[in-house]
């Protein structure tokens, strides 16, 4: 009986047929021919979709194993890369023990350039490629699942109450037990949800929640076996920054923000086309879990990303025009970021940035950008 079947990836023997019914999903071929062609796809939609059809069957004709799809979706990553980066770096992955599957804890700022990112960086290394995990409220369309499941990811069942959920957050526990015990690496966001607002906390109900399916063990005891990883994503230039400014400024002026159909879709074709600059992934060092306070645990995980995060001229500037607005006092911060120095053509894009973007939204856009320093260096 296969447990996981609800909830894992496609296995070897699945991938062809779920790749042939993707090929013949018209929603998912206007989705290829939008990302390759954008402005042609929306004069010509029939024929850019049988355009991405051909593309598709040439591209995919030999791909039937999970291996042979991530060399796939490794050859996207490289355009994605080319097209909307300045730079991609990493720093901490010789902290990565050879023979060893962990669990990486990442701060979540893209729903799927995120994961993605980081599956990349260990497969241009030589290491195994990620398992993801990815909430159901994703995955309302089939063809989006069949598509996060033929990319390693695995399906957080967050939409059930009451005992269901309870049940499904057991098997999910185990699953990720297993993938681990099993040498297969894992990606799983600190919290639920993006940090629109720039603030990386862990939530540790994540951390009792990887635990519940060994309550006979000490906490620490079995976080310890899941070989845990703090990462730390960061952009210099957020693709979806205006998108979470303009959610951020609703939710401020009238209490609640009403998210439509096309939302998530719209953020994850944002994240994934729109400009990066310069993109940092860090890894931390292996979690050394000497409490079974889940709080404590978390705090640990954030004092790692905080320190790892790597700080950019666009940081500065928005903690810069914050004080200049008055909206941060100087005494909240240590005196180690007064010599800062920032470069003139930082400034003149950050101006040139700003004054592109609705005033109205300019406080949450500025803090977005401000908070991971003030995060580090509040005195």
């Amino acid at each position: 009986m296969d447990t996981f079947a609800e909830i894992r990836p496609y296995n070897d023997d699945e991938i062809r047929p779920v790749l042939d019914k993707l090929i013949a999903n018209t929603e998912f071929l206007d989705g290829v021919a939008s990302f390759y062609a954008p402005r042609l796809s929306h004069f010509f939609p029939g024929f850019t979709q049988n355009a991405a059809r051909r593309k598709l069957e040439k591209q995919l004709k030999d791909v039937s194993t999970v291996s042979a799809m991530q060399d796939v979706i490794a050859q996207y990553m490289d355009k994605i890369i080319e097209d909307t980066t300045t730079s991609l770096t990493h720093s901490g992955m010789e902290n990565l023990k050879e023979g060893r599957a962990y669990l990486f804890m990442c701060n979540h700022r893209d729903i799927t350039m995120d994961p993605a990112i980081v599956s990349y960086m260990l497969y241009q290394a030589g290491y195994e490629t990620l398992q993801i995990a990815i909430g159901d409220n994703l995955l309302k369309k089939p063809f989006v699942s069949d598509l996060m499941r033929l990319n390693k990811s695995f399906i957080v069942k967050r939409s059930l109450k009451g005992r269901e959920l309870l049940q499904a957050l057991t098997l999910l526990s185990q699953y990720i037990h297993r993938c681990i015990q099993n040498r297969n690496n894992v990606w799983i966001a600190q919290r639920e949800g993006r940090a629109k607002d720039g603030i990386d906390k862990t939530d540790p109900a994540l951390l009792k929640m990887l635990a519940i399916s060994q309550r006979k063990l000490p906490l620490s005891e079995s976080l310890a076996d899941l070989h845990i990883i703090p990462v730390a994503m960061s952009y210099e230039y957020d693709a979806c920054d205006v998108l979470k400014a303009e959610e951020l400024w609703e939710l401020e002026s009238t209490g609640s923000f009403t998210k439509t159909e096309k939302s998530d879709i719209q953020s994850i074709v944002t994240g994934m086309i729109g400009f990066k600059g310069d993109v940092h992934v860090a890894f931390g060092t292996e979690l050394e879990l000497s409490s079974d306070k889940p709080e404590k645990i978390a705090a640990e995980v954030d004092r790692q990303i905080l320190q790892n995060y790597k700080l950019r001229d666009i940081n500065f500037l928005a903690l810069e025009r914050l004080r200049q607005n008055g909206m941060i006092s100087l005494h909240q911060l240590s005196k180690e970021i007064d010599g800062i120095e920032i470069k003139k053509r930082s400034r003149k894009l950050f101006e040139k940035r700003l004054k592109s973007i609705d005033p109205k939204l300019h406080k949450q856009l500025l803090f977005s950008y401000a908070n991971p320093v003030l995060g580090r260096y509040s005195g």
